[in-house]
């Protein structure tokens, strides 16, 4: 019996040390706090017809996910990708680039890009190039959301027709009631009003709108977005099933976490799959 006390002894030291050797980056749950597996997000994604992958933009984990996930489900599927990070004014130049007609450089000079493009959104997009496919610019020009945000949705009717067909038609459904829309208000202590939800409502919504007017039958549209644009089945899902309630969805979202073995209760029902990342993964910018 010693030896056998001895002998479960070492090996529980031995696991536990095991289990502090082997480092990882990040762990996938469901949205019931339970573990889930690449190999199960790749199933469940391959037979949606969105997936909408929340995002921490300066997160180097998260993107290598999002460039690893696309390739996968590329080899079971045509994919359409999407992205916040592009403005849909700039669908021309993107097109230009995608096909060739004009260089990188000239891209960067003619679209504006994120910060983080090169290290962050640049594969995506190359990876779009090299399988052609599409990759749309699905983001309202931000000097529209800016006029949200001052003036409220009532500004934007004032835009010409060109200009109209750069964000979701109008007048947009919004509900300051949702849950994600309510947090905003209450982060800003109430002194702003509704016009922060309203900026971002526009955000989700065209975004939503560019994604349901680029699908295509027999093919999975991709889209990556920050994470509070579509959490807990709000934003962008919220205008998705209200543009195509027959759509089926899977919702990424991105935490950062201490501890990988477990998730936190309030991230529970965040997403399909909470993406959860080591808190001291090195930053973009």
């Amino acid at each position: 019996m010693k030896k056998i006390n001895l002998l479960l002894c070492f090996f529980l030291v031995f696991q536990t040390i095991g289990w502090a050797q082997n480092k990882i980056a990040y762990q996938l749950f469901t949205k019931e706090g339970k573990k889930a597996t690449y190999k199960k997000l790749l199933k469940e994604a391959a037979a949606a017809d969105v997936v909408l992958f929340g995002e921490y933009h300066d997160n180097s984990v998260v993107h290598w996910l999002q460039l690893e996930l696309t390739k996968d489900l590329a080899e079971k599927m045509k994919l359409v990708l999407g992205a916040e990070m592009l403005e849909a004014d700039n669908q021309k130049q993107l097109n230009q680039y995608l096909k060739g007609e004009i260089t990188q450089k000239q891209f960067d000079s003619t679209a504006r890009l994120w910060k983080n493009y090169k290290t962050d959104y640049k594969p995506l997009v190359d990876f779009a190039k090299e399988k052609k496919f599409p990759f749309v610019a699905t983001n309202i020009p931000r000097r529209y959301a800016s006029m949200v945000f001052k003036n409220g949705l009532e500004e934007l009717e004032k835009l010409s027709a060109e200009e109209k067909s750069w964000i979701a038609p109008l007048p947009i459904l919004f509900d300051i009631n949702l849950p994600g829309y309510q947090n905003m208000m209450s982060m800003q202590g109430g002194h702003a009003g509704d016009k922060m939800p309203k900026a971002q409502a526009i955000k989700d919504a065209t975004m939503a709108h560019f994604i349901v007017q680029n699908l295509q039958s027999g093919t999975l549209f991709v889209h990556y977005n920050g994470t509070y644009h579509s959490d807990n089945f709000e934003g962008i899902n919220w205008y998705l099933k209200k543009y195509k309630s027959e759509l089926k969805l899977i919702t990424i979202a991105t935490v950062e976490q201490k501890d990988l073995s477990k998730l936190s209760k309030e991230e529970y029902n965040k997403a399909d799959f909470i993406l959860v990342i080591d808190e001291d993964v090195t930053k973009t910018y």
